[in-house]
């Protein structure tokens, strides 16, 4: 049933008037960016179909281009509304980033790789090099692989810190399958880098498993 025929106060632009943005679901706050439903589903059935399809809003936020306008019953309207809205977050998130250039907390280490790396079809190996105070001094992917594996050299990632002069590092490799679990070969490199950056004393803080909707930390977990 279309939105117009609901109860006024249960239809999404009304209810965030009255009574704020929180008290909305991920699903009726998409409804109000997407405004019309598609035939047979009203907006907010929509916003629900679209995070159920990509795992989370933040799976949706993190999409790629192509998978959105790949959606099928979406105009280019819709399609239009849509990368919009998902852009304006990725923006948000990179002016907080860029305001403080600093990963001073689990979740700003999450929110900064799942920015960089969560769309990704393919492994991507990435290292981020820190100062003591743990300033980015800069991020770089390193390799890249197939929808399976990377291949990772860990002795070119200690070359690579030594030469920015970083105190720290963090790893990340994203699973594009969407299975966040690290695997044995995640937690051997992850063995041998720390040992290499051990004799150069540069400490390994994190090593970080990307999805579209989550992180892992194996830091964590008691492996850095």
């Amino acid at each position: 049933m279309s939105i117009a025929h609901w109860p006024v106060a249960e239809r999404p632009r009304e209810k965030l008037l009255e009574r704020g943005a929180s008290v909305l679901s991920d699903a009726e706050l998409l409804a109000i960016f997407l405004r019309t439903g598609i035939r047979g589903h009203s907006a907010v059935d929509l916003g629900r179909d679209l995070i159920r399809r990509f795992g989370s809003l933040s799976g949706l936020l993190c999409a790629q281009e192509q998978d959105v306008t790949a959606l099928p019953g979406l105009g280019p309207s819709k399609v239009a509304q849509l990368l919009a809205v998902r852009e304006l977050a990725h923006r948000a998130l990179r002016e907080e980033m860029a305001a403080t250039n600093i990963l001073d907390s689990p979740e700003r280490v999450s929110d900064y790789l799942r920015l960089l790396m969560g769309g990704h079809e393919v492994e991507v190996f990435m290292v981020i090099f820190l100062s003591v105070r743990n300033h980015i001094l800069t991020a770089q992917e390193l390799f890249r692989g197939t929808l399976t594996e990377t291949r990772v050299y860990p002795r070119e990632i200690v070359r690579l810190a030594l030469r920015h002069n970083a105190a720290a590092l963090i790893l990340a490799h994203n699973h594009p399958s969407g299975e966040p679990e690290p695997s044995m070969p995640d937690l051997l490199v992850t063995e041998a880098l720390q040992r290499l950056l051990r004799e150069v004393d540069i400490r390994l803080l994190d090593h970080v498993i990307v999805t579209r909707q989550q992180t892992v930390s194996l830091a964590a977990r008691g492996y850095c």
